[in-house]
């Protein structure tokens, strides 16, 4: 279907008396109402302001007063803080422009390109494992996300907001995502982490 200077008139004067788009396009024959929506937008002509309009949209504003009438607008207020008690323990929570509390979680996520707080400490780590993970990360593949399969090592290296951020890219441990090394990393017994915190 094309749109002939024909159509395009009757779809301008339907659209100008108010007629729906669906309408328009039962009357052309051979367009959806889509393609009339499509068609006004390109035309500029969405702009019903003087016309006549559909009883459907006259009636819509006649309503919005009556039920401003009934209930008085909400004074905007200044944001309040919201003290929470615990057993000998106060504190100020922060809260959103709804004046929701912000949790902890929620003030934890770092928006892209800020610095990364501080990572666990390496004493939390074997020093036979980071000797490791150093000597692999040296001959790494340094893959971008698009090239991960699930045979390479998906351990990321670097900070995500910055051009020098990449993956290992090194052959997977069975069953694992990572390579030997950063598995050696990743996954520690419990009772290695519990003896190095005493």
């Amino acid at each position: 279907m094309s749109w002939t200077d024909e159509r395009v008139e009757t779809l301008k004067k339907m659209w100008g008396e108010g007629q729906s788009a669906s309408q328009i396009a039962k009357e052309l024959g051979g367009v959806t109402r889509n393609a009339v929506i499509g068609k006004v937008h390109r035309l500029g002509l969405s702009n019903r302001a003087g016309s006549g309009g559909s009883a459907a949209t006259k009636a819509a504003p006649k309503e919005k007063p009556a039920a401003a009438a009934a209930k008085p607008a909400p004074k905007p207020a200044a944001k309040p803080k919201v003290v929470a008690s615990v057993p000998a323990v106060k504190e100020e929570l922060e809260l959103d422009e709804n004046g929701i509390p912000i949790s902890a979680a929620r003030r934890a996520i770092i928006p892209a390109g800020q610095p990364l707080p501080p990572q666990p400490s390496a004493n939390e780590i074997s020093p036979e494992a980071l000797a490791k993970v150093s000597e692999v990360e040296k001959t790494a593949k340094r893959i971008s996300l698009m090239e991960l399969t699930e045979k390479t090592c998906k351990w990321p290296v670097g900070d995500p907001a910055t051009d020098d951020f990449w993956f290992c890219g090194l052959g997977v441990q069975q069953g694992k995502p990572y390579c030997e090394a950063h598995v050696g990393v990743a996954f520690q017994p419990m009772s290695s982490r519990r003896d190095r915190r005493r």
